[in-house]
């Protein structure tokens, strides 16, 4: 951390400054052209400066494409050709990747600016945002026209690409209503426990990739409309985000998975619940499980297997959502956009994909909890059994560290479950042989689940499960991973 600050009125300032320096060298027509024409893609670790990056882009009405760092310059460039980008924002770690992205689509090299990292040296031939300021001040401003009524709803603020579990990254359209909305459902739904707790604002971390929708949300956009104070973390690293909660007096963590399993692995176990931006989970009615309550401005229904309306309380069926907040749809996809967003005689309505339920929390208020993914069931004999289950099952037995299960195809049972664990450190330092951990396991998991549940397609350990930024297991690359070794296998 570099102990850079900035005030709201700081941020503005350099938000103006940066508008004019980038309408003066992309040269935007601003009133002659569309978002599309105006691009921008940012590829670069957490760093204080995202958020004032992206919001010069929007204030020369332009659209902003965040990037992930699991990014290769392949992907890279596949994201700057599909959304039309002009001109990207990077960091140097990253800066190679980038430079071969923008060569192979055609963004001049003019076009290629640098966010600022703590502890890492600019010494490289292009802009940084810190010159692109100092130009601006001396520049006039551009004429930007009015938006007229309801642009908002339908103009495209972020484009952002999902996470591929299930194949090729979509680009997903997200609007200024959409991200105004969800701030202000948030916001909302949280101001009641803060109120009880005569809070006003509160110190946030911001250690979640702003490139990620979750991040990007709740971090640049939610934390920063309440005044809470955000401290910027380039990326999760255990010892400085310990550090940084000691030194900051963190009093709001916003995490995934894959943080909690390594807070969880570590000697200090602590946790805070974060907010998702369908459901969240006050302080004051905490229910161990749950995805939390459903927030304010957003319908939800229920629905079986059949496609009938779930109305009971413990009742399993795909959640489906309707708000303000809900996207306006895959880019150029329409076969995906027809399969997500679906029209009913009550208006659109976004398929999560989702498989939940409801039931009460003590206090008496109704939570949500996700069972498993609809399109992640293993189907075995007929039975359905979902990985999550038995990954939480798996993650209770002390010789696991972390897992994922996926469905094998077997010519009996359609499907049988495999599980691919990480050892924890306890199995490790014991140099326990493989098979004897397989025996502890699958004991483990016989005697508290059903047969058709039993990892009868095998157990495999693996140095570590691959995820996505935003912590989903990424079950495609194993499943490819199981083919090839049957394969090999079979030759």
């Amino acid at each position: 951390m570099t102990g850079r600050s900035y005030t709201i009125e700081e941020v503005n300032e350099r938000v103006n400054s940066l508008a004019k320096s980038l309408h003066a060298i992309l040269k935007f027509d601003i009133e002659g052209g569309t978002e599309w024409d105006r691009v921008v893609a940012i590829y670069s670790l957490n760093t204080i400066d995202y958020i004032p990056a992206t919001h010069a882009v929007h204030r020369l009405s332009g659209i902003v494409t965040p990037a992930s760092l699991t990014h290769s310059a392949k992907e890279l460039e596949h994201q700057l050709r599909s959304s039309g980008a002009k001109a990207l924002f990077t960091c140097v770690p990253f800066l190679q990747n980038a430079i071969k992205a923008c060569e192979a689509v055609g963004i001049s090299q003019e076009h290629i600016f640098i966010l600022p990292i703590p502890g890492v040296v600019e010494r490289v031939p292009f802009r940084s945002i810190e010159d692109l300021i100092l130009e601006g001040r001396n520049l006039p401003p551009p004429l930007l026209p009015a938006w007229i009524e309801g642009q908002g709803a339908r103009q495209v603020a972020y484009l952002c690409y999902s996470s591929g579990t299930s194949g090729h990254p979509k680009a997903v359209m997200v609007s200024h209503r959409n991200i105004i909305a969800n701030t202000m459902q948030t916001t909302l739904f949280d101001s009641s426990g803060r109120q009880q707790s005569g809070v006003r604002t509160q110190v946030s971390v911001g250690v979640l990739p702003f490139s990620h929708i979750y991040g990007l949300t709740v971090i640049c956009h939610v934390a920063m409309y309440r005044g809470d104070e955000i401290i910027v973390l380039p990326k999760y690293e255990f010892q400085s985000f310990l550090n940084s909660v000691q030194k900051f007096k963190i009093e709001q963590l916003h995490i995934v998975p894959p943080i909690l399993i390594s807070m969880i692995s570590n000697p200090d176990k602590w946790l805070t619940e974060a907010s998702p931006s369908i459901t969240s989970t006050s302080e004051h009615d905490i229910f161990p499980g749950s995805a939390g309550s459903i927030i304010p401005g957003t319908k939800v229904k229920i629905l079986d297997a059949e496609g009938n309306e779930v109305t009971q309380h413990e009742m399993r069926g795909e959640l489906l959502v309707q708000s303000d907040s809900v996207t306006l749809g895959y880019l150029n996809n329409e076969q995906e956009n027809a399969q997500t967003y679906v029209w009913h005689h009550d208006g659109r309505w976004l398929r999560t994909g989702d498989e939940v339920l409801v039931r009460n929390s003590p206090q008496g208020h109704e939570h949500v909890f996700i069972v498993d993914r609809i399109k992640e069931l293993i189907k075995v004999k007929g039975h359905q059994v979902a990985p999550a289950e038995l990954e939480a099952h798996l993650l209770d037995h002390h010789l696991v560290s972390d897992c994922a299960v996926i469905g094998i195809e077997d010519e009996r049972a359609g499907q049988l479950p495999k599980a691919y664990v990480v050892k924890s450190a306890e199995a490790r330092k014991q140099s326990l042989a493989d098979e004897n951990v397989i025996k502890a396991i699958n004991s483990h998991m016989e005697g508290h689940k059903a047969r058709h549940k039993w990892l009868k397609g095998g157990i495999q350990f693996i140095d570590s499960i691959p995820k996505s930024p935003s912590g989903k297991i990424l079950r495609r690359l194993l499943k490819e991973q199981d083919k090839k070794a049957h394969i090999s296998a079979k030759i």
